[in-house]
Parts: structure tokens; C-alpha cells; sequence
């Protein structure tokens, strides 16, 4: 059983209603999330906010994604938050032993400079009926509605549904009807919708009945050209590409048609396709499909979007440049960590590598560069599995939603030939993160009893500048010099807030014996801090 402070475990509570400045608060209850007088969204401008709660209550903020504590900085009414960059603002109300649920809001702020164009990119929405989607969707429609009210493109990278070569190609028709009614709703009448074939998408025939003729115009072979305020999108089907020569000429054509134009050497063109492509973004995991690679290798231009292995938008492999910039677009159903790592569930440590986290990207087209920001649809604590039951159908409220899964990412095209633009790539094997990450508290780790007088280690979250991705723990019971636990844990960062420390089980654990834990945290590039340990008698 997970044994954290209560302001941790209530990350997966419900946003509660911002209650009135001056109400009263009950002190047998948990006070109330604090309101925010400014939502969280898109700026073109500084925000100043105010937080409201109940009379009595102390509300507490954190700006790193952490979950605030009662060590962390306080409001005060007199002096409003100013928030002047990306940035997630997290907030708990605190009254007596008392904490609310956290709830975060993220804000983008841009200046008023005008995008050319504007995208929302989604994958794998996995939708097979209305009533665990219908209110889903609406959270996320509001989310996005937050950001780009009116986008120019949403692109849905394939796999809309759940077949499994079982017949169930009408459900594109649901999903169609949830995204119709959600456009209606945000009153995005002029947003293009423009769909990708997945390998869970039943066929190219269900596509084309489920959707309007518009959101699918390939001409017979799953795959199609745009056009979206200029910018060009090239959608291509990768469940046929690598042997499909008819598309591949097609695209590698007008990719050198385009180019061709100087007017195009330093404007990106976009790719959407469902699979990834070897070698590319999160080193490739469930790609496919290495000639689309080999294919825009001459086009340093192409931006290549794509879904299918759910893996987070976190972490910054999802960006990968080399001969052009491939971006993993996440999940709207759940997604996933890369494999070979536990994670700390309800029931103790878990081989898991699951979470029903839904993420987007919100890209926006100007004339000099591409800006791709990574945006948490949901991102609450909760585990994959309810009752013992796979479960990625959470319902809103999400105390996450609109947050942001990381800073933004940056694609400029500069230079007057190919290889200058590729010299001047940023997400380059070359350019990775070489920054270890460190533990910052006096006590990195402490021995705790647990339910039932449980043995737990607690590790309080390591910092890095951009994040603890996993830990390698050992647990040694040095007495019988038996290992108790010897793991790779995930660090959480999947969550927002984060929770600000773990608790590893010591299964087994015997009273009398002595025991040695040694923990060293790692981010995604593999740099690891110094060992952190401790000695401790059960």
C-alpha cells in the first residue's frame, strides 16, 4: 500500500468548486481547492492571479510542478502571482492539520505575434461508445478551446477505435459524432479535422463511411496533401507505406517539388502518419515503416508527427532530429512509459508501464520557426488498473486538465542549404541532456511504517532540469545479507503535480534485522545522481 502525505494521495481527487473568500471553513472536512481569478490557457500577455478559498485557510503554491507542502511558498491577498513564462502553478489550501486536493493550471505566454497556422495533434483516441467518452471529450474540447480557440487544423493520428479485426469499424461513427458535436459546441465551425489511418482503424472503407468526406480525402490509398493557411500537411498511411511504391513516390515528389521553390527552403512542411519511424523519436519503440525515414532523409524541412506506442510526451526523446524533426504525439486514451521499469501503485511496486494520462500537442506555424507545446488533457493520480480492473476511462473533472506535460520545443530552419539546416538542428543525439539530476533534501531517504506495520523507504524526489525519469533502488537486509528489493521505479513524472516522494515497500521485512538502501535517481538520458542511502533496524 502507497503511504504518502495526504496532500499527495488527494492529487487524484476531483477538482472541488472554488467556495467564497470569506465562507466559513468546516474544519471536520478537507478545505476546498483554491479558486484562480485568471483560468489557465493561452496569453499574449503577462497574468496576474488571485487565489479565493474559505476564511481561515492558507493557501501554499509551487512553479516547479510539485505538489505544494506546508513549507512551500504562501499567497498573500495583497500581493497577486505574476506568472510572465510557461509555467504550471499548482496550489493547495491548508487549514489546521487540514490540506484541499491540488490543483494546477498551466499557462502558455506568447507575445502578440501571429502564427501563420495553428494545429492541435492528437493520436490514438481509442473511442468505442458515448458513455465513457461523451464527457471525456468535452473536458478535452474545453482544453483545447483554452489554448486555440479556434485552431486551424486538429490532426487525429490514427487509431480512433478499438478493432481488432473483430467488425467494429462503425464505432467511427461515434467518434465522429463526439468530435461534431464538440466543434459545434466550442463553435470551431472553420477548424479542418484531418484523420490518419491507424492499425486499430478497421479499414480504409470504415474510415471513409464514419467520417465527413473532408476530415479523410485520400484518393484510394489512405493517404493525402493539404493545405492549412499555407502551411502544407502531407498525411500518409503507414500501415501500407514501407511496401507501398504508388505513395512513397507520391510523397518523395512533391516533398521535391516543394523544396525545389527557395520561397520553401526554410518553411516547414508536416507530416502526419500513425506509426513512428525507426530510429527517430524515443529511439524508435514500436516503429515501423524505416523507408519513410529513408524517404525524408533529403527533406530537412518535414516535421513527422506520430502515435501508436502511447508513449508520454514528457519525456524529451519525443523530439528527434537528424535528417528531420520526428515528434511523438502521445495519447488521448493513455499512455506509456518506455518498458523495463516498476511503478509504485496502489498495491505496492508493479512490472507497469501503463497510466491513464491523456496528452496533445498545441503546434503553432510562424514565419521563422515551428513552436510545439505539450499540453495534459488529464494527468491526475490514478493507477491504470481500478479494482483490480484495466480502466483508462477516468471521468472529469481533471484537476490536470490544460497543465503542461513539459516546456515547449522549438523548430527553426535555418540556413541556406540542406545540411546547414541540419547542422543547425537542436534535438540532435549530439545536443542531449548531460545534467545529472541531484537530491536537495538534508534526508533523501527515511524508513516509515506503513499500513499494518509495513516496512516502506521513503525517497523524497530528486531535482533535475528537466526530470527524474526512474530510480534504481536496492534494498539489502544485511543481516542474512539477503537482497529485499532491487528495482528500476519510475520517478512519477508522468503525474501532475508530481508527487514530492515515493514509498518503496520492503517486502518480507523482519523485526530485528538491519537493513541498507541505497537509491541513485536517473533521468531519460541515462545521467545518474550521486547514491543516496540509508541504514535502518525493522
Amino acid at each position: 500500500m502507497r503511504i504518502t502525505p495526504l496532500v499527495i494521495v488527494a492529487a487524484s481527487a476531483a477538482l472541488a468548486a472554488p467556495t467564497a473568500a470569506h465562507a466559513e471553513p468546516d474544519t471536520s472536512h478537507p478545505p476546498a481547492a483554491p479558486g484562480v481569478s485568471v483560468p489557465g490557457g493561452r496569453y499574449e500577455h503577462a497574468v496576474t492571479l488571485k487565489f479565493s478559498t474559505e476564511r481561515g485557510t492558507t493557501v501554499r503554491y509551487t512553479l516547479d510542478g510539485s505538489t505544494p507542502t506546508r513549507e512551500s511558498s504562501v499567497y498573500s491577498p495583497g500581493r497577486p502571482l505574476r506568472i510572465t513564462e510557461d509555467t504550471n502553478v499548482t496550489a493547495v489550501a491548508f487549514h489546521g492539520g487540514q490540506a484541499s486536493p491540488p490543483v494546477s493550471y498551466g499557462y502558455l505566454i506568447k507575445t502578440q505575434e501571429k502564427p501563420l497556422a495553428t494545429f492541435v495533434v492528437m493520436s490514438d483516441v481509442h473511442v468505442g461508445d458515448h458513455a465513457h467518452n461523451d464527457k471525456k471529450y468535452e473536458s478535452f474540447f474545453d482544453t483545447i478551446g483554452s489554448i486555440f480557440p479556434n485552431p486551424d487544423a486538429i490532426l487525429s493520428n490514427g487509431d480512433m477505435i478499438n478493432d481488432n479485426g473483430d467488425g467494429k469499424g462503425p464505432d467511427h461513427r461515434i467518434v465522429s459524432e463526439i468530435f461534431q458535436a464538440n466543434l459545434k459546441r466550442k463553435g470551431m465551425d472553420s477548424t479542418q479535422l484531418l484523420i490518419s489511418n491507424g492499425n486499430h482503424d478497421a479499414g480504409l472503407a470504415a474510415i471513409r463511411a464514419g467520417y465527413p468526406k473532408a476530415w479523410f480525402p485520400d484518393s484510394g490509398g489512405g493517404y493525402y496533401e493539404s493545405d492549412v493557411k499555407g502551411v502544407h500537411l502531407f498525411t500518409v498511411n503507414t500501415e501500407t507505406y514501407n511496401n507501398d511504391t504508388a505513395q512513397r513516390t507520391w510523397l518523395k515528389t512533391r516533398l521535391a517539388e516543394l523544396t525545389a521553390d527557395p520561397a520553401n527552403a526554410n518553411r516547414p512542411i508536416l507530416v502526419q502518419g500513425h506509426r513512428p519511424t525507426t530510429g527517430t523519436a524515443m529511439d524508435g519503440q514500436q516503429a515501423s515503416n524505416p523507408r519513410l525515414a529513408e524517404d525524408l532523409s533529403a527533406f530537412p524541412q518535414a516535421i513527422l508527427f506520430s502515435g501508436h506506442s502511447h508513449l508520454n510526451i514528457n519525456d524529451d526523446r519525443s523530439i528527434h532530429q537528424r535528417d528531420f524533426t520526428s515528434v511523438n504525439d502521445g495519447s488521448m486514451s493513455y499512455v506509456e512509459i518506455d518498458h523495463g521499469y516498476q511503478m509504485v501503485t496502489e498495491t505496492g511496486l508493479a512490472n507497469r508501464f501503463e497510466s491513464p494520462t491523456a496528452q496533445a500537442l498545441f503546434v503553432e506555424v510562424y514565419k521563422d520557426r515551428t513552436e510545439i507545446d505539450r499540453i495534459n488533457m488529464a494527468a491526475d493520480q490514478h493507477d491504470i488498473y481500478a479494482g483490480g480492473q484495466w480502466s483508462a476511462s477516468w471521468q472529469p473533472p481533471y484537476a490536470s486538465a490544460g497543465t503542461l506535460s513539459g516546456p515547449g520545443w522549438t523548430v527553426r530552419l535555418k540556413g541556406s542549404t540542406n545540411q546547414q539546416i541540419k547542422d543547425n538542428f537542436r534535438y540532435t543525439a549530439a545536443e542531449r541532456n548531460k545534467v545529472a539530476p541531484e537530491f536537495t533534501t538534508g534526508e533523501p531517504l527515511t524508513a516509515v511504517r506503513g499500513p499494518e506495520g509495513a516496512t516502506v523507504v521513503r525517497i523524497a524526489q530528486a531535482k533535475d532540469d528537466q526530470m527524474v525519469h526512474h530510480y534504481e533502488v536496492d534494498i539489502t537486509d544485511t543481516t542474512t545479507g539477503t537482497k529485499a528489493v532491487s528495482s528500476k521505479v519510475l520517478s512519477d513524472f508522468y503525474i501532475m503535480p508530481r508527487p514530492n516522494t515515493l514509498d518503496i515497500p520492503v517486502p518480507g521485512a523482519v523485526a530485528g534485522h538491519a537493513y541498507e538502501a541505497r537509491v541513485v535517481a536517473v533521468d531519460a538520458y541515462g545521467n545518474a545522481s550521486p547514491a543516496a542511502t540509508l541504514t535502518f533496524t525493522r
